[in-house]
């Protein structure tokens, strides 16, 4: 059942027997069905299922196992966003210091550039990341702005009641 899985065998969309197909429709939102088909393929190969329920049980797998890759992509979308968010209230807090509040507008526009260059430029990054290191904001400090603001998002995941 925990055989090695071997990348290079040709797998085919589905080796679900016809009967279950209604059962197990392609997710909502999908992002690519191709990947979708291999995860769903590699499984259903490894847990080799042989009656109705081993069947069920093995579509759940399936479906749950590509719910939670697509939370792992999203909370690491949402970390990338509150992360700039984070950068860009920090850079607000150092670089609007005793500034004239005349220049703030075009301050603002300069911080919001610098921190979405932040997140797609690694050498803007390394030396913002000193600009901060230089007032004490290391990336404990940021990661504790990005988890506080990023706590609502969560918390509504994890408890859709509220």
């Amino acid at each position: 059942m925990n055989a090695p899985f071997n990348t290079a065998q040709n797998l085919t969309k589905s080796d679900l027997p016809a009967e279950f197909e209604s059962l197990s429709p392609p997710p909502l939102l999908l992002h690519s069905l191709e990947k979708y088909n291999l995860m769903r393929q590699a499984i259903f190969a490894d847990l080799a299922p042989s009656s109705v329920i081993e069947w069920l049980l093995a579509i759940d797998v399936v479906e749950l196992s590509w719910e939670i890759q697509r939370y792992r992509v999203l909370r690491h979308k949402l970390l990338d966003h509150y992360r700039e968010k984070a950068i860009e209230q920090t850079l607000r807090r150092i670089d609007l210091a005793e500034l004239p509040p005349e220049m703030e507008d075009a301050a603002h526009d300069y911080i919001r550039r610098n921190a979405r260059i932040w997140r797609v430029d690694p050498t803007a990054a390394r030396e913002m990341d000193g600009h901060l290191a230089t007032y004490r904001y290391d990336s404990n400090a940021i990661n504790t702005q990005v988890y506080l603001q990023a706590r609502d998002v969560f918390l509504a995941f994890e408890d859709p009641a509220k």
